[in-house]
């Protein structure tokens, strides 16, 4: 299978904005498995403002353009550095890729990246993508990494996109607010109601939400690709989400 894995800042690091070194060594060693077992992996991965923050020791997630893109650039330096090392000690060796927006509008550009992308896989490479945050402007930007790894899997025909975040997936209602709130756990239409269960933004550091994921499902579903919502807080999961173990996460199933 090929498989796109996205994670988000709220899986890969504290509330500080520091690392979470146990969940991230845990991420790696399970995707690193999965490559052996003989899946092409594709992580999208998010973090690097989030961890450009706790290394500046910012005291927030900065709101101007110019700060968010220095703590992007910081980062990223970080986020790739703990990935290499850590695939490196699994066997497996990392590429990076930071894309924007223009890079799946303009043909010739889009065609390079997949070209890039195909290679990568090819070679035994297991791709790390992001946006380059440290350019992006409005015009540009994807604007999150839920839209952009739709994209990717997309782009790259994938099997399945599995969205890793700090929630099981999406439910009847708003579990913060009702205890008795329900899993949906198969979703086979995405009729404009299911779009008013999505609340607001994510966590302190991240910037997607439920919204966000349920537009990232639409794009995938309507091009032949199943994506799941799981909780990162335990990375074995995806060993349950590979071997389509439905129970305790959400898969939207692409239309035939």
């Amino acid at each position: 299978m090929k498989l796109v894995i996205k994670v988000g800042t709220s899986t890969l690091a504290h509330a500080t904005g520091k690392l979470n070194i146990r969940r991230t060594q845990e991420l790696c060693r399970v995707l690193s498995d999965l490559k052996n077992a003989g899946h092409e992996v594709i992580l999208v991965s998010s973090g690097a403002i989030g961890m450009g923050v706790g290394k500046l020791a910012l005291k927030q997630k900065p709101v101007d353009i110019p700060t968010k893109q220095a703590a992007a650039a910081v980062g990223q330096c970080e986020l790739m550095y703990t990935y290499d090392r850590l695939f490196t000690e699994n066997g497996h060796t990392v590429a990076q890729i930071l894309l924007t927006g223009a890079d799946f509008l303009a043909e010739d550009r889009h065609e390079n990246f997949n070209n890039t992308l195909s290679k990568l896989l090819e070679l035994g490479a297991l791709p790390v993508i992001n946006e380059n945050d440290t350019i992006a402007t409005e015009e540009i930007k994807v604007g999150d990494n839920d839209t952009l790894s739709a994209l990717v899997a997309v782009s790259a025909k994938a099997n399945a996109l599995i969205i890793l975040s700090d929630v099981d997936g999406l439910y009847d209602s708003d579990p913060h607010k009702n205890e008795g709130a329900k899993l949906i756990e198969r979703i086979h239409s995405m009729p404009e109601e299911l779009f008013r269960l999505a609340g607001g933004e994510g966590s302190t550091l991240g910037t997607g939400g439920m919204k966000t994921k349920l537009n990232a499902a639409k794009i995938c579903v309507e091009k032949g690709v199943d994506m799941v919502i799981a909780n990162g807080e335990n990375p074995q999961i995806l060993y349950d989400i590979v071997a389509e173990k439905l129970g305790g996460y959400t898969r939207f199933f692409a239309k035939e």
